[in-house]
């Protein structure tokens, strides 16, 4: 399968030039400073008995999906999610969680809207917005707002803001975080890997990490343009792994399943397994993919396409 190819001379700014990465390198104090707001983050996010919908669009909505199973694995009650586009059919539930950095974007708001009416003439869930900015129109339409503006980015590309929603998200489910912010900084300041020998990115996970996993392969796409598939770690031997090959890096967040990664090296993949907690994991992906883009040329200050906020014309 033959891919684009990167530019014949770098023309971006080097990787450590960049907001995206002196953002991406913020998280472990930006983690700190967010993790004196648990008691506030349980109020809105645990809920305890209530049926849980959580939403959101593209970052947001793997978010999103991270949140549901850490919910509903931590017993606190039926937890899903949904894209922010396509949030289904009207259902009872209790409350409807949507995650906007911006609290801009317009298919969060639609969604907002449609829930307020609640399901068959009932009164609707309760809403909370999960946002970087207050006084936006999600939080205007919510009943209870979140905003983690110390989370906050000026780079278009997310990095701290989701790391820093499922890093609350994970303490008020009751699971204990304390020790992420050193345990990621440790991280960053360790083994830099050279992305330069892959053409093809991977990233696998389960359970909860499957959320991280499609978001590490969005960095990859979104960054630095290149070809990046995320998967359950189980399924990829179920017809992905027939694309694998030298040129290719597959990466597992969390617990690598027996064998695994055996089958891919068989392939001639290389393959990265876990030495960190999955949400570590996902900010060294982050600092691939800006390494990516500088790699090959780009500045992921601007990505290609992409905008803050999607914002549609009535």
């Amino acid at each position: 399968m033959s891919q684009p190819s990167a530019p014949s001379a770098p023309t971006g700014p080097p990787a450590s030039d960049t907001t995206t990465m002196r953002e991406i390198e913020s998280q472990p104090a930006v983690w700190r400073t967010l993790l004196a707001r648990r008691a506030e983050a349980t109020a809105l996010l645990a809920a305890p008995g209530e049926r849980v919908l959580f939403v959101g669009c593209g970052t947001s909505a793997f978010v999103a999906h991270s949140l549901a199973v850490l919910r509903e694995g931590a017993g606190l009650g039926e937890s899903d999610w949904a894209y922010a586009s396509e949030p289904g059919s009207p259902r009872a539930w209790d409350r409807v969680v949507a995650i906007t950095r911006s609290g801009t974007t317009t298919e969060v708001l639609e969604a907002l809207r449609g829930f307020r009416g609640g399901a068959g003439g009932t009164a609707g869930p309760r809403l909370v917005v999960v946002t970087a900015v207050d006084g936006m129109p999600a939080g205007e339409a919510a009943d209870d707002v979140l905003v983690l503006a110390e989370a906050d980015e000026s780079s278009v590309v997310q990095t701290r803001f989701p790391t820093s929603v499922l890093l609350l998200g994970r303490a008020a489910f009751g699971e204990d975080v304390a020790g992420l912010p050193e345990r990621c900084a440790e991280a960053l300041a360790g083994d830099r890997p050279d992305p330069a020998p892959f053409e093809h990115f991977v990233y696998l996970g389960r359970g909860w990490a499957l959320g991280l996993a499609d978001e590490a392969a969005l960095k990859i796409r979104e960054a630095a343009q290149a070809w990046a598939e995320s998967y359950p770690a189980l399924d990829f031997r179920h017809g992905p792994v027939a694309v694998a090959g030298e040129r290719s890096h597959v990466w597992v967040f969390g617990a690598t399943p027996p064998a695994l990664a055996d089958d891919v090296r068989a392939v001639g993949a290389s393959v990265r397994e876990s030495s960190h907690d999955p949400l570590v994991e996902l900010v060294l992906a982050q600092r691939l993919a800006a390494d990516l883009a500088a790699l090959r040329g780009l500045d992921p200050d601007a990505p290609r396409h992409l905008t803050r906020s999607v914002v549609l014309d009535a």
